[in-house]
Parts: structure tokens; sequence; C-alpha cells
């Protein structure tokens, strides 16, 4: 605990909106783990849909059925892009509303890359429209448009990347200092390991839907296709389910050994563990419905599997929460002190205006220590407080042991130690000079 305060000491605190918000804080949360869950779900549609088709229009090169199959997930790839969009909005206001300061933080230090993502979603959504919509015109022209939805299927994988580096990113406001923009933000720990169980996932959920898809009684698979049944079209649902698993599974493991230990707590890893274990389920009856000898029993897996994936989900999104939560409670209680303090000195400056006529001993005075207040709120105030116990002891309790003794503060600030045992120990600032030390002693011993 010592070592994370002392880390969170050094971290920049900025003010909070203080604004009340719009909806029940609790209300809030649930509307965004719902509606991202909703969201997510047909984001992997879109991006699985959209690798498969790639996949499957390369083997049409030399098997007709595979082109066939390419064109009846591209057709789907369109659809579950525009669900994609509209399910986005109430997540996107959720988090802003609930993660202003972290959220907006994040994206103007990941700066141009974050901007991206509009172009590179518009860029992505045109080349699945005219792929889907020139398959015919284009038969003789393969490679080409092969070539279209590979560059779709490389922006749809690009984008992710940046979203998780953001999302990641403002979990972590010890790092902000650090980083220097999309490239340093996509280095920090958990980033890739997530992003690969996110292509996992992606493959996870389309393989279910291709089973299903496939599996209607209304599917004219006989009419569309020369040597494929309906059985072997579900059968390949569930070798691209069963191999997304796996690859989440593997992925996962190693995103609960690269989270930083900030966040974690008894109940997040139980959810995780939970969640795991619904995903390996899902597994079994997967590979279950693969090595079935007939189609009858391969269909008897399919809810099986379905509930499994579905209760994964659910536990995978509130454990995620729950760590987000845990991860900024401790910076959002320095920054909620912060506002509150900010807020009281603004309502205290409105209610005791200084004239600006006869004062001029009091505007010098002030104008000597405006250096001091302006350095004592950049490097002190996340940890101390005027009259109450914040992280460190209040400037009043400074006041007293060093009142009339401006040297012996300075000398503390400039090499401090540890003096009471339920206080973290104060970290130096190496980084004043003594001119700023003495502006922050002088601004210290002057508050009454």
């Amino acid at each position: 605990m010592q070592v994370n305060l002392l880390h969170i000491s050094t971290t920049p605190v900025p003010r909070d909106l203080p604004l009340d918000l719009p909806l029940p804080e609790w209300l809030l949360v649930t509307l965004l783990i719902v509606s991202f869950l909703l969201h997510i779900i047909f984001v992997k549609l879109m991006v699985g849909g959209s690798i498969i088709t790639l996949w499957a229009e390369v083997k049409g090169l030399k098997n007709h059925d595979y082109d066939v199959f390419a064109y009846e997930i591209a057709k789907t790839v369109t659809v579950n892009k525009s669900m994609a969009v509209v399910l986005g909005v109430a997540p996107l206001l959720s988090i802003n509303t609930l993660y202003t300061i972290y959220f907006y933080s994040a994206n103007a230090l990941t700066g141009l890359a974050w901007f991206m993502i509009i172009p590179l979603v518009t860029i992505a959504f045109l080349l699945t429209y005219l792929h889907k919509y020139t398959w015919r015109a284009m038969a003789n022209y393969k490679y080409l448009h092969i070539s279209i939805i590979a560059l779709a299927v490389l922006i749809f994988l690009i984008v992710p990347t940046i979203f998780l580096t953001n999302v990641n990113l403002m979990l972590f406001p010890e790092r902000w200092g650090d980083i220097k923009g999309f490239l340093s933000a996509l280095a920090l720990p958990n980033v890739l390991p997530r992003y690969l169980e996110f292509i996992g996932a992606c493959l996870t959920v389309t393989g279910v839907f291709i089973v299903w898809y496939n599996g209607r009684k209304s599917y004219r698979v006989h009419l569309l296709y020369e040597t494929f049944s309906q059985d072997r079209l579900k059968r390949q649902g569930y070798y691209i389910t069963t191999f997304g698993i796996g690859l989440q599974l593997v992925c996962g493991i190693i995103v609960m050994i690269t989270l930083p230990a900030k966040g974690i707590s008894f109940e997040v890893v139980e959810l995780m563990v939970f969640g795991g274990l619904m995903l390996f389920v899902a597994m079994w009856f997967s590979w279950k419905a693969l090595s079935a000898d007939s189609e009858l029993k391969r269909d008897k897996q399919f809810w099986k599997v379905f509930i499994s994936i579905l209760f994964f989900i659910l536990v995978y999104g509130g454990s995620r929460q729950l760590y987000r939560e845990q991860a900024l409670y401790q910076h959002r209680e320095l920054m909620a002190a912060k506002t509150k303090a900010f807020e009281q000195m603004s309502k205290k400056a409105r209610e005791n205006p200084v004239s600006d006529a006869g004062n001029l001993d009091i505007d010098h005075a002030l104008g000597d220590l405006s250096k001091g207040s302006a350095l004592f709120k950049q490097n002190c105030s996340s940890c101390h407080k005027e009259k109450q116990r914040l992280v460190g002891p209040p400037v009043q309790e400074m006041i007293t042991i060093y009142r009339g003794n401006e040297k012996g503060l300075k000398d503390w600030i400039k090499a401090p130690g540890k003096k009471r045992e339920n206080y973290p120990q104060m970290p130096g600032f190496p980084q004043l000079s003594e001119v700023e030390l003495t502006e922050i002693t002088k601004y210290v011993l002057s508050i009454k």
C-alpha cells in the first residue's frame, strides 16, 4: 500500500468537472456494461466475419464452394457493421460521462492515432460494401477483389489496437507522464495480450454465428453449394469456434499475469477464473460437436456452446468493470479532494473579493507568493490539504512544526524521511531548484 501511495503522490492529479451526473452512477455503470457487451458482440462479428471472408475467398480460388461460403459471410459483415455502429453510441456516451478526465486524457495522449479511428473505420466500411456489391462484376479479377477485403481486414485489425491502447491507458494515470504518443502507449503491459484475446473472441463469436446461420431450416444449402452440405458448414463453424476459444484461453492467462496489481482483488480474480471456466466448458462442448458421429448429436451441442460463451461474456464484462473501478479508486479519491479544495477556494474568493484600491501591500504580498502557490498546487496539493489529512498531513500541522524555521521546512522538502507510522514516506523533489523550494516554503509558512 505504501508503494502505491508513493507512486500516486507523483502522479498528475487534474481537477474533475464539478457537475452532477445525469443519471445515478449505478444506472450509468449498468448501461455501460450492458450496452458495451451488445456493441462488442457485433464488433466481433464484423471483424471475425471479415477475417473468415478473406480466408474463405482465398481458398475459393481452388474450391468454388469456399467462394460461395465467403460471399455468404460477406453479406452479413455489412449488417453486423451497422449494428455495431448503432449500439456503440450508448457505451461511448456512458464512458465519457463516468470517466471523463481519464477517457479524454488517454485520447489526448495518443493524439493522431485516436483521431484516425473515424476516417479508418469509414474507409473500411466503404471497402466492405465495395467488396460485397462487386462480387460478380469482379469474378474474373479475383486477386484484385481479394485485395479489397484484405485491406478492409487490415484496417479492422488496426482500429481495435488503437481503442484497446486508449482504454488501457486511461486506467493508469501514473504512466501519463511517460507517454509520448500512441506507440509508447501501445508498449504498456497488457495491451498486446488483450488484443490477441480480442482476436480470439472475434473468431469464437463468428464461429458460433456461422453454425447458427448455416443451420437454419429455411437456408437452401443445396441450391447454393455444389458439394458442401449443411452439416459440413456447421462443422466449419465449430472448427472456427474451437480455434478462437483456444486462442482466448491462452491469451487470457497472459492477460491475468500481466494485469497491473493495483486493480487486482479477490473478487476480480474470482470473476476472471469463473469466466475462464465457462470458456473451457464452451470449448469442451464445441469439441464434442466436432467429434460427434451424426448431425443430430452435433446439433445438441449448439445451445450448450452458446450459453457457455454468453455466460463468459457477461462475467468477463463484469470483471473488467470491477478492475477498472478498483484501479482508478485511489486516484479518483485524490482528484475529488483536489476538486473540492478548488471549489472551496473559488467560493472563498467570490465571497471575499480583494479591492484593487487601497490594498497595494496585500497585492504585493500575494504577488510575491504567487509562484510558491502555483508550485505548491503542482507538486504538493495532491497529497496535502490545508486543514485535513489527505495522503500526507495537513498544511496547518507543518506550520505548527516549522513556524519561524523556513530553512528546516525547506531542508525537509528537499530530503524527506519518514516520521509517522500511519503515513507513507514522502517522496523527494529533485526536479525543484533551490529558488523553487524557497518559494514553496515561503508560501506554506504564510498560510494563516
